[in-house]
């Protein structure tokens, strides 16, 4: 029984110090309590609002929850946000705008090639004059505000902490698997639809892999995300904007234009998402992931 004490020491801490597991269930621990709290504060404001306010109040709690905790795990862990893929001197940076690139292009060749094999089409301009200029920027600040939450959320912290333990691609497939279970909830969301959320989860962790941190992820997600549900008008995981400057339609089989869930939800969004891995693969050299930590 003497031994018993450093036995158990050992069992919590490393070589390097507390071991993942802990530090990763102490994190969790922390979001949980900071979202209970956030969702006794807003309730009673979201049930008055309008579905798109409550979405965006909601989006906008959740990542600074998840903000406060990283930050917090940070110090404890004498770190800065920037070890888990939030360097803040690289805000809006290069590789922000290499994503925003990447994602509108990306959707725009899907929805194009869509419309060359007869199943889509982009239809007449719906938004005109000035008012098309402010709902683009309100929802590019919208969909900045997702990317950047819903990117630190499942690729932040939690990915970081997993790869000081597993390494990187383990880690990222456990990331990968929590990414699609978020979206179970979605209206309308199809087997095909989840299959492509849990492809581009792993795109994302690959362009976080390459580039050191989520800056270029966000910016491709931000920019998917605007360009099919504001700049397109097409369903976004089974939503549909209401306010979009194509009136865009689809005609075919489910399989191949997505059917209510959009187009994630088509195979050749599969085939797209898997040609931008081989092309990030070969186009983007590799660096160390961020805090040093080269898997």
């Amino acid at each position: 029984m003497v031994g018993a004490p450093r036995d158990l020491r050992a069992w919590v801490v490393g070589p390097t110090g507390v071991r993942a597991g802990w530090r990763l269930l102490g994190y969790i621990a922390l979001v949980a309590l900071l979202f209970w709290l956030k969702e006794q504060t807003l309730r009673p404001l979201l049930d008055r609002s309008d579905e798109v306010t409550s979405y965006v109040v909601n989006k906008a709690a959740k990542l600074a929850a998840i903000l406060l905790a990283g930050s917090l795990m940070a110090r404890l862990e004498h770190r800065s946000l920037a070890t888990y893929g939030l360097p803040w001197r690289r805000t809006l940076r290069g590789g922000f705008w290499r994503g925003a690139a990447a994602g509108l292009a990306a959707i725009t060749v899907l929805l194009g090639i869509l419309r060359v094999v007869g199943v889509f089409r982009f239809g007449p301009i719906a938004l005109q004059g000035l008012g098309t200029w402010e709902y683009a920027a309100a929802f590019a600040l919208v969909f900045l505000l997702i990317g950047l939450q819903e990117e630190f959320h499942y690729r932040g912290y939690g990915l970081y902490t997993l790869t000081t333990g597993l390494g990187f691609w383990p880690a990222a497939l456990l990331s990968m698997l929590y990414f699609t279970s978020g979206h179970l909830g979605n209206v309308g969301e199809s087997p095909v639809g989840l299959l492509n959320v849990g492809v581009g989860g792993l795109l994302f962790c690959l362009l976080l892999r390459r580039t050191g941190d989520l800056w270029m992820p966000i910016g491709m997600h931000a920019a998917w995300d605007w360009g099919q549900s504001f700049l397109y008008g097409v369903p976004d995981s089974g939503y549909l904007l209401p306010m979009h400057v194509f009136q865009s339609s689809f005609a075919g089989p489910a399989w191949l234009t997505g059917g209510a869930v959009g187009p994630e939800g088509s195979v050749l969004c599969t085939v797209l998402l898997v040609a931008l891995g081989f092309g990030f693969s070969r186009w983007l050299p590799q660096v160390c992931y961020p805090g040093g930590v080269c898997p």
